[in-house]
């Protein structure tokens, strides 16, 4: 099957818009001492900012994706792009912890808004052979935001955090205008001799009730669920851990933890992208088995992550841990491509992003205030460990319907 150029050309300029919005986000979790020395915070409430963030960006999204799949994904990027941009901002002049809390609000109010409408965008132009690379290119976005957010701490070091926010935002809202001009124009058919788009059409086209029926995508709910409440805690967290725990300054805990964490998921994307590519022609439950495997494997790495102080052993763990979520996020639109009406797979990740993201909300409060209870966040690293080998256990039970695989099957007998 040959990919239009529009397709690629989609991918591309996506791939910046995905790396502002995890860079915008990143940055906060990755200043922790300049941040709360300014703003006079503990970590419960510096805790409260990654939270709110996630719990807004949750509850927000599974409005965004039924929105997404009703009117211009186009507008919706573009618009998302331009608040969120602006919400980073005034990140940078925020003069309290009232201030700051609003900022990221609005953040994930906007940010809330892309991701449904990018990914279902990215699967209508791109079947089959090209679905899960074109996926994973575009989340590699994350990576690469994350990482440069990475650097926070040393660029707070070296600029003050306040000039690194008013920046970023800066050059968001101009590529916001950059976007309008270059966005392709002509919208994607789906294709329902595709085994990805083949998943039965829901009699009443596609609601949140008929979504919610649908066994194996409350499967992808729960284990999502899981996910979230398992690895964003780590991605908030692993920075202060490295400084609070470890004794790393707090140049360096934006390298160790958020740069590795990210790196790793972005190895992990590449391998697993190309992987399910090839094998989801032998097995239409690749999308689901591949994330599937790389849970399994991490989650006795992260508990090490918690038991030990060794900086290179929790790095080796740290890389297992984040390959693990370079490998579903790779896949999880694409399996949710295989259980879910084509028509409203921006609602069904958008109920994604809800379980994953408020999850991940409250397990990061939990952890500060946790921390301030001097437990430390190895502690919660630990209890993530078993969250996460549970949602790779229900990746396993994962099954489109018949017809997808009819067609698979099909298509392996050359029919």
């Amino acid at each position: 099957m040959q990919v239009s150029r529009a397709a690629w050309t989609i991918v591309g300029l996506l791939w910046v818009v995905c790396l502002l919005s995890y860079l915008d986000r990143q940055l906060v979790a990755a200043m922790p001492g300049p941040i709360k020395a300014d703003l006079k915070l503990g970590d419960e409430k510096f805790g409260l900012l990654s939270s709110v963030f996630l719990w807004i960006y949750g509850f927000c999204s599974p409005v965004a994706g039924y929105i997404a799949d009703r009117v211009s994904k186009r507008l919706i990027i573009v618009v998302s792009l331009l608040i969120w941009s602006a919400a980073t901002f005034l990140s940078g002049l925020a003069t309290s912890f009232e201030g700051m809390l609003f900022a990221r609000a609005t953040l994930g109010v906007s940010e809330a808004f892309y991701m449904p409408a990018a990914v279902s965008l990215i699967v209508a132009y791109h079947r089959g052979p090209t679905r899960s690379r074109a996926t994973g290119l575009h989340l590699s976005g994350v990576y690469v935001g994350s990482i440069i957010g990475g650097l926070g701490g040393a660029m707070a070091e070296a600029f003050g955090w306040r000039l690194v926010f008013l920046v970023i935002g800066a050059l968001g809202v101009a590529y916001a205008f950059v976007l309008m001009v270059l966005f392709p124009q002509r919208t994607a058919e789906i294709d329902p001799a595709s085994p990805e788009d083949a998943a039965p059409l829901f009699p009443d086209g596609g609601t949140m009730r008929s979504l919610l029926s649908k066994r194996s995508f409350l499967l992808l709910l729960g284990m999502n669920l899981l996910n979230g409440a398992a690895y964003w805690p780590v991605r908030n967290w692993i920075a202060e851990f490295f400084r609070a725990e470890i004794g790393v300054s707090s140049a360096w805990a934006g390298v160790y933890g958020p740069m590795t964490f990210n790196g790793a998921a972005f190895l992990g994307m590449l391998v697993a992208s190309n992987l399910s590519d090839w094998w989801m022609a032998r097995n239409v439950r690749a999308r689901s088995l591949v994330p599937a495997f790389g849970f399994l494997i991490a989650a006795p790495f992260l508990f090490i992550l918690g038991a030990s102080d060794y900086i290179p052993l929790v790095l080796m763990c740290l890389i297992v841990t984040g390959m693990s979520q370079g490998f579903l996020d790779a896949n999880l639109m694409p399996a949710t491509c295989t259980v879910v009406d084509p028509r409203c797979r921006a609602a069904a990740y958008g109920l994604l992003n809800f379980a994953g993201t408020t999850a991940g909300g409250g397990m990061t409060f939990v952890g500060g205030w946790l921390k301030e209870q001097h437990i430390p966040f190895s502690a919660t690293f630990q209890a993530a460990s078993g969250l996460i080998l549970l949602a790779g256990l229900l990746l396993l039970f994962v099954r489109p319907p018949a017809n997808a695989r009819s067609l698979v099957n099909a298509g392996l007998n050359g029919k």
